[in-house]
């Protein structure tokens, strides 16, 4: 395979692989857990076929996809972007938001120990914070940029305004936030205020969460735990609605000799060449067939028939469950 081509994440921002690898579900989300030899293998392997772009997160586990992502990228830890995330209590996603400075700072010395190093290249805020201004939450990172602990600030699934107002304390390099064919809602305003800033962008479940790979159907069962099976967007009935985007890359892929999973990440690639998608999975399979989409050209015809399809679509079905609250946008 040949290597990545790279991104500059915004204007100030890292330089990564132009795709990165989203390392939530090798042991957190989706119901399976690896063992650790083999969720290590799967992140070498992402190195050794050019990622150099690897997320995560303390609440993942909590903690335990830090420690796997530190095992796996000690060896070649100056080779790779590392990033991970603060903002939940006690690093539990149930126990709510908490980005008080203190809690920041407690974060950043924990993630530095489990990822064994000593600096975070990405440092995200996960969710916004309504407790706390924004303006503490820059102004803490920024002192860690200072210190040396960590090198770039991000935010995730943050709206307009937040973004405004971290980058004026401190500069945002990246947002990440969910955006793939069948979530567009960050065209509206997210990604034309990212570009006026001169702030990278970094989708997460670029694949719909594997919806988009034409892998799942009404018929596939999720094991006990995994978050699609909450998600009212993987309902029966919107899966069955949903269809329409997957026969759509499917038409397409057949068209350029490629998989409907290499066509979702060419055409976000497409959007901006400050968009860094980070796919995820826990088999060596997909992770070639993912990043296949890094060296997919889509024509002006396979374009087209892109827009023109998804104008005609409509994606069914909320990305989360009522009682997790509304997310920021």
């Amino acid at each position: 395979m040949n290597p990545l081509p790279t991104r500059q994440l915004g204007a100030n921002g890292p330089v990564v692989s132009a795709l990165g690898f989203g390392c939530m579900g090798l042991n957190y989300g989706y119901g399976t857990q690896l063992e650790k030899p083999a969720a290590i293998a799967v992140i070498r392997a992402a190195f050794d076929h050019g990622v150099t772009f690897f997320d995560t997160a303390e609440v993942y586990g909590p903690f335990t996809n830090e420690e796997l992502v530190g095992e796996a990228l000690e060896p070649v830890r100056d080779q790779v972007v590392l990033a991970t995330k603060f903002g939940f209590k006690e690093g539990e996603l149930a126990k709510g938001t908490d980005s008080r400075p203190e809690r920041i700072r407690a974060v950043c010395e924990a993630s530095l120990k489990r990822l064994r190093t000593d600096r975070i290249d990405l440092f995200y805020q996960h969710r916004v914070d309504t407790a706390v201004p924004m303006e503490d939450v820059a102004g803490t990172v920024k002192d860690l940029i200072v210190e040396g602990k960590v090198l770039h600030f991000g935010l995730s699934e943050a709206g307009v305004n937040s973004i405004r107002r971290a980058h004026a304390v401190q500069p945002v390099a990246a947002l990440q936030s969910e955006y793939s064919m069948w979530w567009r809602e960050p065209e509206r305003e997210i990604l034309p205020t990212l570009e006026e800033l001169g702030i990278g962008f970094v989708p997460f479940s670029p694949l719909g969460k594997g919806f988009l790979t034409g892998k799942i159907s009404t018929d596939t069962s999720f094991p006990k735990g995994d978050v699609r099976n909450v998600a009212p967007r993987f309902s029966a009935e919107a899966l069955q609605a949903n269809q329409a985007f997957v026969d759509l890359l499917t038409r397409v892929a057949a068209a350029c000799g490629a998989t409907p999973a290499q066509v979702a990440l060419a055409w976000l690639l497409a959007q901006k060449s400050w968009i860094v998608p980070i796919p995820g999975t826990t088999k060596l399979d997909r992770l070639e067939d993912n990043l296949g989409g890094a060296a997919l050209t889509l024509g002006a015809s396979e374009r087209q028939q892109i827009s023109e399809g998804l104008a005609s679509i409509k994606a069914v079905g909320e990305r989360y469950p009522a009682k997790v609250g509304a997310v920021e946008r």
